[in-house]
This record gives structure tokens, C-alpha cells and sequence, in this order.
């Protein structure tokens, strides 16, 4: 069972370094445990694959399990507790967790693989889904956040969802990025649904529905242009007095570098941009140079839209961006609450999270 993407929602938070101390991470783990086994049981674990693809949600998630809501540590934090809680536990309760923060998050392809024997699913579909949610939102789209965790759940059935997170150094806060692979969407225009966000700016968005002009245009450049002539186009690029927009930056782009990657695109020949980005070694760098291309040359321009608009799941009080919807919001309560009274945990660390719960209310 092949499923299609839909981006739920992206997320700001504060950057902050460190670890969870082992005393709190080892409770966490253990609700986290509990709260799944719960959630599975009584509603399957496609619902926990719902329930963690909703920004809202997840955030709650973390601070019932004990997390400041605010670091961006509750990210890598509640997905490494969720995945170690699990642990053991996986084919029971059909729910599987892969990938993490850093080098963990590389060794994704090979964990798949490694419990493929237990699922009803094509496996490289899921490997498939697992790289281009990533190239999507470390590549296509250019927001200045570098991805450095990438935790991909799925299903025995073959659903899956995405929880990933990129930094910004340089204003010091982290994006998270949510996936749930369900409805027939695409890839690689308008992936998003949900967008919860504390700030935005400019980006270069080549998964914008104004931007498909512009990816029929680069696939074109990188299929039909031989790379020696795309390279000497970038040359004469580079001699040029640019506007100082970030999305026209030359600074890093050296274009006698790229001759490998577009020999591979141009032996390819791609037939669409999804399959343009899937190529390996086509990266920022590269659809950058080929967007620099679509929009200096071919007059062919790029979105600058950031897709993080100040929305929440559940919508605002005041009715902004649209009034709450109560349904969703009280499920959303519900399926905490009943996964905590179920929890098989001790009184005190039961009671600390319900108390956490009404407070996050």
C-alpha cells in the first residue's frame, strides 16, 4: 500500500542545546510507553500516526510527558522516548519507529529494511517516503533550516508519518516539520495542510503552487542543457551585479563543483521535478543554481513564499485563523486523558501528567 503526503504543519521553537537529564528521560519513556500502548489498543496505531502528525497535538504529547513546551528539545526529546519506549514492543503493537537526531537519523533506510519481514507492505515505498520528506524540506524548500532530525513511524499496513526538525543558527530557533502519508497529494507542490509557526520570512519554496512554472522550467534545464553549458551559464552568472536578495545569493554556489551532479541529471533525464529531486547528490546547492538559471535567464521566477503561517491546529479563541473546532479539540483531549487514566505507570507520575494536561487546557 503506497500513500501519498500531506505536510500537517511546521513548528518554531526556541533552539536550545543539551540532553534531557537521564532521570526525567527514563520517566518519559515509560509514559510515552504507556500513552502508546493506550492509544494503539483502543484505536489502532493509524491514530497514533494522526495524533503525532498534528503540531497541536505533539506539543501537548511532550508536555504531558514532562517537556518544556517551548525548547527544541521536545522534538528530538518525546521521539526519542517514544522510540525507546516501544522498543520490543513494535510487532504487538503494529507501530514502528525509525530514524532520530543526527547520525541516527541516516541509519532510517536500514532500519525500514531491518523489520521489512514484518510488514504487508512494499518497504521501499516507505524508504522512498522517508528520503523525500527530507529532500522536500532541506532542499525544495530553502527556508534557512538545516535538518537534523528526521523520525519517520509507520504502520504494518504501510501508513506513515514524518516528525522532523531543522536549526537556524542564526536566529537561534529550530523548525519542526510534520508529514502524515495519506491523503493523494504530491510531493513536491503544496505539501502542507496544517501550519503552526511563531515566525517567518522569505524562502525559497520550490514546492509552492506558483513555483510549477518554474520546476517544469529546471527539469527542462537539467534534462535538456548539457552540463557544461549549465555551468558556463552560472559563470557568466557569477560576473554579474545581482540584487542582494537572498533567494539570488551567489556566494556558495561554484559552478565547475556541480559538473558531476548535473552529468547525473542530464544521464537521468528525469521526466518530472519529483524525479529530478530523488536523483542522489541533487541537493540545495544544485536546484538553486538550476533555479538561479529559470529565473536570471529564462525569466521563469521562484516562489518566496515560507509556507509557516501563524495558524494552530485547532484553530483561535478569537476566531483567528478560524474559529476552533471544538469536535476536533475535544477528541484531542480525550484521547490524552483516557491514554493516562490507562497508563500503567505509578500514582505520582499519573497524576503529575494529568495535572500537566488541565494546565496545558
Amino acid at each position: 500500500m503506497t500513500n501519498s503526503p500531506q505536510r500537517t504543519g511546521i513548528a518554531n521553537l526556541p533552539l536550545h542545546y543539551g540532553k534531557a537529564p537521564r532521570w526525567l528521560f527514563d520517566r518519559m519513556t515509560k509514559l510515552a510507553r504507556e500513552i502508546t500502548i493506550a492509544i494503539t489498543t483502543e484505536f489502532g496505531p493509524e491514530e497514533m500516526l494522526h495524533r503525532l502528525s498534528d503540531p497541536f497535538w505533539f506539543q501537548a504529547f511532550g508536555c504531558v510527558l514532562g517537556y518544556d513546551w517551548h525548547s527544541s528539545g521536545v522534538t528530538t526529546t518525546v521521539c526519542g522516548a517514544l522510540k525507546e519506549g516501544i522498543k520490543g514492543l513494535e510487532t504487538d503493537l503494529g507501530l514502528f519507529v525509525a530514524g532520530g537526531k543526527g547520525k541516527t537519523s541516516r541509519k532510517t533506510p536500514t532500519e525500514i529494511e531491518g523489520v521489512g519481514h514484518l510488514l504487508k507492505s512494499d518497504i521501499s515505498s516507505l524508504v522512498y517516503a522517508s528520503r523525500m520528506t527530507a529532500k522536500v524540506d532541506n532542499s525544495a524548500l530553502q527556508d534557512g533550516y538545516q535538518l537534523y532530525h528526521h523520525t519517520f513511524l509507520f504502520t504494518k499496513n504501510g501508513s506513515w508519518s514524518v516528525v522532523q526538525q531543522g536549526m537556524n543558527e542564526g536566529n537561534r530557533y529550530a523548525r519542526r516539520y510534520h508529514w502524515i502519508g495519506e491523503k493523494v497529494t504530491d510531493f513536491v507542490c503544496e505539501p502542507h495542510s496544517a501550519i503552526c509557526s511563531q515566525a517567518r520570512g522569505e524562502a525559497l519554496n520550490l514546492v509552492a503552487a506558483e513555483s510549477e512554472p518554474a520546476r517544469d522550467t529546471i527539469t527542462q534545464i537539467a534534462t535538456e542543457e548539457k552540463p557544461e553549458e549549465i555551468v558556463s551559464q552560472l559563470k557568466k552568472l557569477k560576473t554579474l551585479d545581482l540584487p542582494s536578495r537572498h533567494h539570488l545569493s551567489l556566494v556558495d554556489i561554484h559552478p565547475d563543483r556541480l559538473h558531476k551532479t548535473l552529468l547525473i541529471t542530464y544521464e537521468h533525464q528525469p521526466d518530472n521535478f519529483e524525479n529530478l529531486l530523488s536523483l542522489e547528490g541533487v541537493g540545495p546547492k544544485t536546484l538553486r543554481a538550476l533555479g538561479l538559471i529559470s529565473e536570471l535567464i529564462y525569466d521563469v521566477p521562484i516562489s518566496l513564499r515560507d509556507p509557516a503561517r501563524y495558524s494552530f491546529a485547532h484553530g483561535g479563541k478569537d476566531g483567528h485563523p478560524y474559529p476552533v473546532d471544538r469536535k476536533t479539540y475535544d477528541k484531542s483531549i480525550e484521547i490524552l486523558h483516557q491514554a493516562l487514566e490507562r497508563a500503567k505507570v505509578g500514582d505520582k507520575e499519573k497524576i503529575a501528567a494529568l495535572r500537566r494536561l488541565r494546565a496545558w487546557l
